[in-house]
């Protein structure tokens, strides 16, 4: 058994693949799941966006997109867009040759791709095969410790959507004092208004304040 796991991050630029064509077209960022590749080579992308009609308008006009279903969440600040594409994507050469992809942004025609190897000897083939695509760099990698048996989401009882504000708040240094970002600053890293992160701030501190004082 390989004991060690490498997490890696890589940067793309240069693909003309469409979600990097229609970030760049419209101007905002979209958080994608994982390509799913079929046998006949077409690709099933499932990603999120801000509402925004002109990035629906650039998938619209593109030829190698098909089949183009969006929901709308319930908050309505968020969309959520499921497509068969027929144009792979460089993520397509890193997964093939062995990265397993975890998260995946696209924003202004460019994509940051985050996951995992399994060995130093992988890292070597996915690097590789990289150094064979356009654009692709390794901005970093580094031992994934053993992870945790429960999250801390589950180990505090606040909800992964509390918990997300919770993370990007620190982040950006909203608890930094002076403080470092605005709500409205971090609602709109987020994607949600600025009301929503308020109320899931609270209602995660309360929570935890709570279990910290019982």
């Amino acid at each position: 058994m390989i004991e060690e796991c490498l997490a890696v991050e890589f940067a793309v630029e240069g693909d003309d693949c469409p979600l990097a064509a229609a970030t760049r077209a419209a101007g905002v960022r979209v958080d994608a799941r994982p390509p799913q590749l079929r046998d006949d080579d077409n690709v099933l992308l499932q990603f999120t966006a801000p509402a925004d009609g002109t990035l629906r308008e650039a998938l619209e006009d593109d030829d190698r997109i098909r089949y183009l279903h969006v929901s709308r969440s319930e908050g309505g600040e968020r969309e959520t867009y499921r497509c068969l594409s027929k144009h792979p994507c460089v993520v397509h050469e890193l997964i093939s040759s062995g990265c397993i992809v975890e998260s995946l942004r696209y924003e202004d025609g460019r994509a940051l791709v985050s996951g995992a190897v399994v060995g130093r000897d992988v890292l070597r083939g996915v690097m590789e095969r990289a150094g064979r695509t356009v654009g692709v760099t390794l901005r970093r990698a580094y031992l994934l410790e053993s992870e945790a048996e429960t999250a801390p989401s589950q180990e505090w009882d606040v909800t992964p959507k509390q918990a997300d504000c919770i993370r990007q708040a620190l982040a950006m240094g909203y608890f930094s004092v002076p403080r470092e970002a605005t709500a409205a600053n971090v609602a709109a890293e987020l994607g949600i208004s600025k009301s929503a992160f308020l109320e899931r701030l609270h209602r995660a501190e309360r929570t935890l304040f709570r279990q910290l004082f019982a």
